[in-house]
């Protein structure tokens, strides 16, 4: 994919972004190399892997990063019910044949049966996980490692493994490489530093919250039909929120898209006193939040076209 088909890409799938984001993600695409990206929670991270997978015609696996993450959770298991169902049934069978040879000798030992039923670690019995299945995909995928900085070193440890080679081993099956190498994005929300091995194997990208102007844009695109003011008063409320220090839990711009949809579900053309009050749980969602924002006068001045 050459750089203005990417952007003729991106741009089918309403994604708004700047030159940097584009270069960057294009040379990350042509060199193969993993994609890290840090920002704040609900700066549009995942959102740039999913619009990828859509712009390359590629499946998304996900694989979300949480505490105590590790790889067989990540990687594979096996089917332990299955194999065990598997046993029983080849003893059942064994029990039935050997009723009808006549015999008291109809019981078959454990043994006897795994020699019949073969090995059961085979894939027949295996559960691919997020990474193995993006490994063993028959088409390029785009691989999702969400929230990278939550797992522990360790498990970043044992990435670095897989984003070298892109190849597993599996005692019981072998080496297993990727058939066709997966597009990764890793992202994180820079709750803890990661690596400098890790950071050195990606190309990196930081997403802050979008300008004012870059919001209106994005809700534009997002909510057509929408009021130009209204996309615009949003935008800056957003914006007067996510820099008032007493706030903890920053607007997410999905959360945005959810306020300007609420106002639009009243018929609002603007934000108002009355709108702000009947739709400000779309987004502020602790009480620790809505108090603090009315303690300090709400919005003040800010609504009802002062703010135009």
């Amino acid at each position: 994919m050459d750089l203005m088909t990417l952007r003729r890409s991106l741009d089918a799938e309403s994604y708004i972004f700047e030159e940097d984001f584009l270069i960057t993600v294009y040379i990350a695409l042509k060199l193969g190399k993993p994609l890290l990206i840090e920002g704040a929670a609900g700066v549009g991270k995942t959102e740039v892997a999913k619009v990828l997978a859509s712009a390359l015609g590629a499946e998304l696996i996900r694989l979300q990063c949480y505490e105590g993450l590790d790889e067989s959770k990540a990687l594979y298991e096996w089917n332990y019910q299955k194999q065990l169902l598997s046993i029983q049934l080849g003893l059942a069978q064994g029990n039935g044949e050997g009723g009808k040879a006549g015999g008291n000798n109809a019981c078959y030992s454990i043994e006897d049966q795994l020699s019949k039923l073969g090995s059961l670690f085979t894939e027949d019995f295996l559960l691919e996980r997020p990474l193995l299945k993006a490994i063993n995909s028959e088409k390029q995928s785009v691989l999702l490692i969400d929230e990278i900085d939550k797992t522990d070193e360790e498990f970043e440890a044992f990435l670095l493994e897989i984003l070298s080679d892109f190849q597993v081993s599996i005692p019981e099956l072998g080496t297993v490489r990727a058939k066709n190498k997966p597009v990764v994005i890793l992202t994180s929300n820079n709750t803890r530093q990661l690596s400098d091995a890790l950071k050195r194997r990606c190309a990196y990208l930081f997403i802050d919250y979008p300008s004012v102007e870059k919001e209106v844009r994005i809700i534009n695109a997002r909510l057509p039909g929408v009021s130009e003011k209204l996309a615009r008063d949003v935008a800056a409320a957003a914006a007067y929120l996510r820099n008032n220090d007493r706030i903890f839990k920053k607007p997410s711009i999905a959360e945005t898209l959810d306020w300007v949809a609420a106002l639009m579900a009243l018929d609002k053309k603007r934000l108002d006193e009355d709108g702000t009050e009947k739709t400000i749980g779309f987004v502020l969602k602790s009480r620790e939040d809505l108090v603090e924002f009315y303690k300090s006068g709400g919005f003040s001045g800010f609504v009802d076209g002062e703010h135009s």
